[in-house]
């Protein structure tokens, strides 16, 4: 491991910070804070004597700014979601759980109007969890100087505020640089002595003119990985949730690779925001997502937010790439298009539909020159298919417009909050539907839809930070296939949506309960009746394969009908997780885990490669600044 200067100034302060006490804090009136506001004019600020980081500017400050995003983070996603399920959303349907990231100023609003509640009845881990979160959104809150203040800073100008190494909030500046780091150490299930993961980084993040935002997150990574990641990693040849790789070492079941995420958000007007960068994005109020997950490598995007009225509409324009990231090579490309519109019929009560293509960037064509006597297939630069970029279009219509055979995918999403304590969810994706086939019950092999139902219960029979989500996930075989790497539902040999591809059904219960402010314990249960393809067969589990591969008939044909989920070697696997997680300083974390794994086959099947059980592993780990790195597959 090496030594890092920067780490060790940054862990002393960190840890030299005073642990905050728990009662709520003051509402401040410096008025500090601000946000795009949308709901009401722009108001003058009150006169108030110019400091080093507020100077007299002679001038009104602007009510608008670009705000950056909360990093995806489940456990803090998890928090924040029981708070608007607790407290619903704000006057602009605010944070708007359907759509992931969420914006740092719908998340500093919440923990706002959470304090403004007297009726909230709010217990030592809730007045704990809202100053956490106004710290780490501390640039979009009123919030701020009554409780990320710290009266002298390490050398003067480090960690003047305790959620940030180094900050500067000006006018129309604000910068925030912060340390990342990941340890952890355990037990593994093959021929290593242990796993382990060492990551160590730099977050940056700021906006400029409060209206233009950005952030960068880049971090060097080593790791080994159990037995059962391992064999996920060589058949896909790519480590989950990140891009290109090698191995350390030389080692089996070692890796390394850096990540690299960054973006820039603009402020177009009062209800459309814009942001190109290189991240994940997720769409769904599930632990898991059928339409859009965050399980793959980052990839490049371009996304268009424009929420007007009961109405939220996103466009989202990505380049990925088709091949698996194992080599030092020229990938080729493929092309990402999405539209999302949710419509608010009640204050709880969402409703949305979704429509995505996938596409090539090439195209095959005959040359009209014969060598051999034989015509010469070539691929053909295809591109951008510019007619995508429509923000307002059905993609199919112009998939058939265009003589395409694009992968088209369209769905719909809910999410309902029954009085302030549960939240029931679902989603429904469709890549083919023929309701004579459905109804003929004849397994089809191109019905391919998916649905999850899912419900959240906060404060459970009244035992507060006790909260439980179940979720049923379903998913026809060869669902996110197509002919080739191009247009499958995959990026970089990662699933787009479920990481653990289609043909299967899936149980999740997930219990987490907060005993001590600082300290939270989450238990995640995952039970999976899957289909997995014999050698050499393709049973519609793999988003990575071609359908046109499928099984033959007696004929000697493919195979049209018969199909059901579980089809192929029928594997029942359980995957349990406990976690216990003690915040000793802001983003500051030390995790306790705990995963049994065990997998059986129906029949007496012999196991097919690739489907190491894992029995039980033990892991201890230090997090600064980052979210834990989960393999629930």
């Amino acid at each position: 491991m090496r030594n890092s200067y920067l780490f060790a100034l940054g862990l002393t302060g960190l840890l030299a910070t005073p642990a905050a006490a728990q009662d709520t804090p003051t509402r401040p009136t410096d008025g500090q804070g601000n946000w795009l506001t949308y709901d009401e004019p722009p108001k003058p600020p009150k006169p108030s004597k110019p400091t080093a980081e507020q100077p007299q500017t002679g001038r009104l400050r602007k009510t608008t700014m670009g705000s950056t995003y909360v990093p995806l983070d489940a456990d803090i996603y998890r928090l924040i979601d029981r708070y608007v399920i607790l407290h619903g959303p704000d006057s602009l349907s605010d944070p708007h759980t359907s759509i992931r990231p969420y914006t740092r100023t719908a998340v500093a609003r919440l923990a706002e109007r959470m304090l403004q509640d007297s009726t909230a009845g709010l217990s030592r881990q809730d007045r704990f969890n809202i100053r956490y979160l106004l710290r780490d959104n501390w640039h979009n809150t009123q919030q701020d100087s009554a409780i990320n203040q710290r009266g002298k800073p390490i050398l003067g100008f480090l960690y003047g505020r305790p959620s940030d190494l180094y900050s500067v909030a000006q006018p129309e500046f604000s910068l925030r640089v912060n340390p990342v780091l990941g340890l952890s150490l355990g037990n593994s299930d093959g021929n290593k002595s242990y796993s382990f993961l060492n990551t160590r980084g730099v977050q940056v993040e700021g906006t400029i003119d409060e209206r233009l935002g950005f952030y960068t997150f880049l971090a060097d990574n080593q790791m080994a990985v159990p037995l059962y990641v391992q064999e996920r990693i060589e058949r896909d040849n790519a480590v989950p949730h990140e891009g290109f790789w090698k191995p350390f070492k030389n080692t089996p079941g070692q890796y390394d690779y850096l990540s690299a995420r960054g973006y820039l958000t603009y402020a177009a007007g009062r209800h459309v925001s814009l942001q190109l960068g290189h991240d994940r994005n997720q769409i769904g109020n599930g632990y898991r997502s059928l339409i859009l997950s965050d399980y793959s490598a980052p990839y490049l995007f371009l996304k268009v937010n424009t929420r007007i009225w009961k109405f939220h509409y996103q466009n989202l324009f990505a380049q990925m790439v088709a091949d698996a990231p194992n080599v030092d090579a020229s990938y080729d490309r493929k092309y990402l298009a999405l539209h999302h519109l949710s419509f608010d019929i009640k204050p709880n009560l969402n409703v949305g539909v979704f429509e995505s293509v996938v596409y090539s960037g090439y195209s095959s064509t005959t040359d009209s020159v014969l060598v051999n006597g034989q015509p010469v297939v070539q691929p053909r630069k295809r591109g951008f298919e510019l007619q995508y970029l429509n923000p307002i279009i059905f993609y199919r219509a112009i998939e058939q417009g265009t003589g395409s055979e694009d992968n088209a995918l369209l769905g719909a999403d809910f999410k309902w909050n029954i009085r302030n304590r549960v939240q029931l969810y679902g989603q429904i994706i469709l890549d083919e539907f023929v309701l004579s086939q459905i109804r003929s019950g004849n397994g089809w092999w191109a019905n391919k839809q998916g649905i999850q139902l899912g419900a959240k219960y906060i404060n459970v029979a009244g035992i507060r930070n006790f909260d439980l989500q179940g979720e049923f996930n379903y998913i026809r075989p060869y669902l996110y296939q197509h002919e080739d790497k191009y247009r499958n539902y995959q990026h970089d040999a990662q699933p787009l949506a479920h990481p653990m591809g289609a043909n299967l059904w899936e149980l999740i219960g997930i219990a987490s309960y907060q005993p001590l402010p600082r300290l939270n314990v989450v238990a995640k249960g995952f039970l999976v009746k899957q289909g997995l393809d014999p050698a050499g067969q393709n049973y519609g589990s793999n988003v990575l394969l071609p359908y046109t591969n499928r099984p033959l008939d007696a004929n000697g044909n493919l195979r049209e009908y018969d199909f059901r989920v579980g089809d192929g070697i029928t594997s029942y696997l359980f995957h349990g997780d406990v976690t216990a997680t003690w915040q000793a300083a802001h983003n500051f974390w030390l995790d306790g885990k705990f995963v049994y794994r065990h997998r059986t086959f129906e029949g007496g099947a012999p196991a097919p490669a690739f489907t190491a059980d894992g029995g039980a592993l033990a892991s201890i780990a230090l997090r600064w600044n980052i979210a834990q790195r989960l393999h629930e597959f």
